[in-house]
């Protein structure tokens, strides 16, 4: 399917590794011309080398901790048109709500919440004048069903969640889209914390914790995150114009609600 993007524009933040370089190389494999983060110059500069290799669309990459006002700065910049911006950062680490002190909650919702919506407020009024744009945050499965251990990142992702779920309403008459991206348990490096909380909780060992989340899973296995990626750049198309304000929680059914 072409996804109408060839020659649109997308930063990707936290795209070094993991769901975040997923959707940026399917971005790319649609045309898109990509600006990538992460913390790491190194692993960065390899990705998007990697990237440009494969694709051969423009990939710029810009080093630093996207929660920085500057490094938002820098990637706006480097983009020049933003088309599409998928947010994206890694959570906080796994631990007991008791352990959380104000300093970890401040860094976690600043992390996960403020800075997602600090760059949308800085792309979302040139997507208007365009007639086009695509916002897609990456958020978690833990938004549906709250997940022991996770309970800072899942707060500061449903504080984003409603916060641009009405902006969602206001822009989509400008062609201007914004959903949400809710991962399950995929094969990332997140998922080597997720196992080891299982561990230490309930006094097992690492490769028992990782069989016992595979097993938990409908589908029995871990998700690939080409399959993420994938759905990003869908969500990023002009086919899904027509769809804004969406949570699509992709977990191989480990998620038992009906709707």
């Amino acid at each position: 399917m072409d996804l109408g993007l060839n020659g649109r524009t997308a930063i990707v933040c936290a795209s070094s590794h993991g769901l975040g370089r997923a959707c940026a190389a399917e971005l790319a494999r649609a045309g898109c011309d990509l600006v990538i983060n992460g913390r790491e110059a190194e692993p960065l500069a390899a990705a998007a080398r990697a990237i440009r290799d494969e694709s051969g669309v423009r990939v710029e990459a810009v080093a630093g901790d996207v929660a920085d006002p500057g490094v938002q700065r820098a990637l706006i910049d480097a983009a020049g048109t933003v088309d599409i911006l998928v947010n994206n950062n890694g959570g906080p680490p796994l631990r007991d709500f008791r352990q959380l002190d104000g300093e970890a909650i401040h860094a976690g919702l600043d992390a996960n919440m403020v800075a997602p919506i600090r760059m949308v407020q800085q792309v979302i009024d040139g997507m208007i004048e365009r007639g086009f744009g695509r916002i897609v945050c990456v958020t978690s499965g833990s938004v549906k069903a709250p997940v022991a251990g996770l309970d800072l990142s899942s707060g500061a992702r449903i504080g984003l969640t409603g916060f641009l779920a009405g902006i969602a309403r206001q822009v989509a008459a400008s062609g201007v889209t914004i959903n949400f991206l809710l991962p399950g348990l995929f094969a990332t490096r997140r998922l080597e914390g997720v196992n080891r909380f299982t561990a230490q909780t309930q006094g097992i060992d690492m490769d028992e914790a990782e069989r016992r989340n595979r097993e938990r899973i409908p589908a029995r296995r871990f998700g690939d995150p080409a399959e993420f990626g994938a759905a990003c750049a869908f969500l990023c198309s002009k086919q899904a114009g027509f769809i804004t304000g969406q949570s699509l929680l992709i977990d191989g059914g480990n998620y038992a609600g009906i709707m």
